[in-house]
């Protein structure tokens, strides 16, 4: 493939992927059957400061993005995407949804969430622009303090869940189907989604393997 072409790819890839990102975790916004971990957090601030849930993730992006500096992290145009695309993605996407009552419409909003977010994850990692913030924030602290990405990861997320859900935040069946399905589906969709390798590198790409990320923007 020529590089224009490819590097045409990636872009579309990057905002098609944080756009889905937003419009899935919307989903199970309305589903009301529990979120991913940040977005527990993400509601349980909106409930107490009266913000839009993605309006939220945009500030809560932004702050993470901050605790690069410290960390000594670089941002790729990936990451600063992610902080404004996939918030206002969830707010456009939440305007629009109907209100779901019945548990007939709810869990298949749950299904469809999880899965598209898988979808949009492999899109938006296998571009290669960098990860988002938040995954950031965990591979910074393990290069920093020498503990391994699954704790680091395990324990930035416990404690978002805990605030979250102590804040109003939404946890539940939703919150343990995507734990245990994101990865493999990811999986699956980087694969699916493999952009074919560049020879030369790009000044907008942050270094490092899309399928050596963690799974979440």
């Amino acid at each position: 493939m020529p590089a224009r072409g490819r590097l045409t790819r990636r872009l579309v890839q990057l905002y098609a992927g944080l756009a889905l990102y937003g419009a899935s975790s919307a989903l199970l916004v309305e589903a009301g059957l529990g979120l991913e971990p940040w977005n527990v957090l993400h509601q349980g601030l909106a409930e107490l400061t009266g913000l839009t849930i993605g309006a939220v993730s945009i500030v809560v992006g932004a702050a993470v993005l901050l605790l690069w500096i410290p960390l000594r992290q670089r941002p790729g145009l990936g990451t600063v995407s992610n902080v404004f695309v996939v918030g206002l993605a969830m707010d456009g996407a939440l305007a629009l949804l109907p209100e779901a009552h019945s548990l007939a419409v709810r869990v298949p909003l749950l299904v469809a969430g999880v899965v598209l977010n898988g979808a949009a994850t492999g899109l938006y990692i296998a571009a290669a622009f960098g990860p988002g913030p938040r995954d950031g924030l965990m591979t910074g602290l393990h290069r920093r303090t020498g503990r391994s990405i699954r704790l680091m990861r395990t324990a930035v997320e416990v404690t978002v869940v805990v605030t979250g859900f102590l804040l109003g935040g939404t946890i539940g069946v939703g919150t343990l189907l995507y734990a245990v399905s994101i990865g493999p589906l990811a999986q699956f969709f980087l694969r699916m989604f493999a952009v074919p390798t560049a020879s030369r590198g790009s000044a907008v790409v942050a270094t490092g393997s899309p399928h050596g990320a963690i799974l979440r923007p």
